[in-house]
């Protein structure tokens, strides 16, 4: 093994082909731009966090056939709405980045354990807990709190419009595809290991990422410290070293850029429906490049994001605009901490490496010891939040 071969700089401008990009982030930008507005109108904004965590059900089952997405989706919300649940008893229970940053770390981080356990084994694509690791602290941390029946109601009936969404090309023929139910794809042994081991370094990137944010920014005053749980997993997805270290470089790029792009919205100042709409284009956006450019998607993720958490204090806070709701204060919380979380991440990548070339010195130097087999666990889509 040289350390060429995690050299990620060649890759790091690539695109990949198209993938039908363009259809899920239509589904997936309607599944999000239609609660939010209803919210809006209605002037319950308050439950905008169970509605915009429940729409990442429609992130599930990509280009699948109609059957086999019915039961991913299926599973992909009902794996949803536990975290959100989750979430909230935590949040009830003081359990939040304001009241108990400490306590937040370590439930994020055994959901981060627990819902990667959870994709691994119904198979779901994206792999990971990225997206459950991003709902349960936020969604716990939220300032605003609205009853638990309507909140959670809100949720069920997201998760419920994102699937029929997911089906709704089957009112064209030429879209269609069986709608039956796929066989079982309970693992085996070896896949329940890969699973385990993979479910291991997410709860050691969260966990260490979380207590980093929280024993050294926030004592600086940089808030958010699961934003660093979520950046140090985005690494772990991959099918080699090289891929992975990619995605963490790729990651404080994408974001470095993505600040410069909230940044000019939040100058821009516009509306709450404005704001509704900016998300679920940049909603969108995201799902076109998220397979096939990572910077461009985190891009367009770190302002969506951002504009997600901070869409409550402006509409039910009391905040007259985004600046006024801490924006500027969040994208120097944003960079710090993705820097952070990215660090980490790479670190429990590398690791592996090091240890069969430095440690070890295995006489084989072409072999090397993974994280996992991602190729039998998961394939590398996904890294919002």
């Amino acid at each position: 093994m040289r350390l060429a071969d995690v050299n990620p700089f060649p890759a790091m401008f690539t695109i990949g082909p198209p993938d039908r990009g363009h259809e899920v982030g239509l589904r997936v930008g309607v599944t999000i731009l239609v609660p939010l507005l209803l919210l809006l109108a209605l002037d319950r904004m308050d439950l905008a966090s169970y509605a915009t965590f429940a729409a990442f059900t429609g992130i599930y089952g990509r280009n699948e056939p109609h059957g086999v997405r019915l039961r991913t989706q299926l599973r992909a919300g009902l794996l949803m709405l536990g975290v959100l649940t989750a979430a909230t008893v935590a949040g009830r229970f003081g359990i939040s980045e304001a009241h108990d940053p400490w306590g937040l770390v370590l439930w994020t981080t055994v959901i981060a354990g627990a819902a990667t356990v959870a994709t691994g084994w119904w198979n779901l694509r994206p792999a990971g807990s990225l997206f459950h690791i991003f709902a349960f602290a936020a969604a716990a941390s939220v300032p605003v709190k609205p009853p638990v029946v309507e909140g959670m109601l809100m949720a069920v009936a997201v998760v419920v419009w994102a699937i029929a969404v997911g089906l709704s090309s089957r009112v064209l023929p030429s879209h269609r595809t069986p709608l039956t139910w796929p066989p079982s794809d309970r693992p085996d042994r070896g896949r329940r290991r890969l699973i385990l081991l993979e479910a291991m370094w997410y709860v050691i990137a969260a966990g260490v990422a979380g207590s980093v944010a929280t024993l050294v920014a926030a004592p600086q005053g940089v808030r958010h410290n699961y934003w660093a749980m979520v950046a140090a997993v985005v690494p772990l997805a991959g099918h080699s070293t090289r891929y992975r270290v990619n995605r963490g470089l790729q990651r404080v790029l994408g974001t470095v850029l993505g600040l410069g792009l909230t940044a000019l919205i939040v100058l821009l100042d516009p509306p709450a429906v404005g704001i509704v709409l900016v998300i679920a284009v940049l909603q969108v956006l995201a799902e076109v490049y998220i397979a096939r450019q990572y910077v461009i998607a985190q891009t367009v993720v770190t302002p969506l994001a951002l504009l997600s958490t901070m869409l409550v204090a402006v509409t039910v806070g009391g905040a007259g605009s985004l600046a006024e709701a801490g924006a500027f204060r969040n994208l120097q919380d944003r960079a710090v901490e993705t820097v952070i979380g990215a660090v980490v991440g790479i670190v429990c990548v590398l690791y592996p490496w090091a240890w069969r070339k430095w440690v070890r010195r295995s006489p084989d130097p072409t072999r090397e010891i993974p994280i996992v087999r991602p190729e039998q666990i998961q394939r590398p889509v996904g890294g919002r939040g």
